[in-house]
């Protein structure tokens, strides 16, 4: 079928970062009728999963994630004028940093550009951002989750910090985590919403949280 040719050219585009490939073959989709909430989940996001898969295997690294999230971001604008409040619109939003006291990015920056890859809103507040930034960047941008990524085992606290933050305003962001110390264990003994072990596994668990 011809729009599973399309579909497949736009998986292949994101996994080539081949940004001319996935402009074209986005425009052919909105042609053909197909969705963007098709294009997004069935062309460039299964593009963003290779990715995602090949990164944690170390066969590309965080330059290549990059450039395929800024591919898959080049096929989205295009879908811009198309994506409305309902069906199709972007999967919404999500607050991404290092917590307070670490200055470690790299897999903050892959988890942005896997969630931004599949067609999440991210706002980035780099490293050493404190409970009160995600909370302030979170009701600026209308966002429901907050990720928090701690590299070293002193700032793990931090990750306890905001959850407890949240839970103080009353507020409901869920609070997900991830980084090196950081654990399913200790993710459930803090009462946090989620816990993802690798820039794949993010996009699932966003998914699984969005409202």
């Amino acid at each position: 079928m011809a729009n599973d040719k399309i579909l497949a050219d736009l998986k292949t585009a994101v996994e080539t970062w081949n940004v001319k490939l996935a402009q074209d073959s986005t425009k052919e989709a909105l042609a053909q009728n197909i969705s963007p909430k098709e294009i997004i989940e069935f062309g460039l996001g299964k593009g963003m999963e290779t990715i995602g898969e090949r990164f944690d295997k170390a066969e590309i690294y965080l330059p290549q994630v990059v450039a395929a999230s800024k591919t898959m971001e080049a096929a989205i604008k295009i879908l811009e004028p198309v994506l409305t409040a309902g069906d199709g619109a972007l999967r919404g939003t999500v607050v991404m940093g290092t917590v307070e006291g670490d200055i470690h990015e790299i897999g903050k920056n892959v988890c942005c550009a896997m969630l931004r890859g599949a067609g999440y809103s991210v706002v980035d507040l780099g490293p050493d951002a404190s409970a009160q930034a995600f909370l302030d960047a979170a009701e600026e941008n209308n966002a429901s989750i907050l990720g928090g990524s701690a590299l070293m085992t002193t700032t793990l606290e931090a990750q306890r910090e905001l959850v407890e933050a949240v839970k103080e305003i009353g507020a409901s962001y869920k609070c997900i985590f991830g980084g090196a110390p950081c654990s399913k264990q200790w993710c459930d003994e803090i009462g946090a919403d989620g816990y993802s072990a690798t820039g794949a596994e993010i996009i699932e668990l966003v998914k699984s949280l969005s409202r």
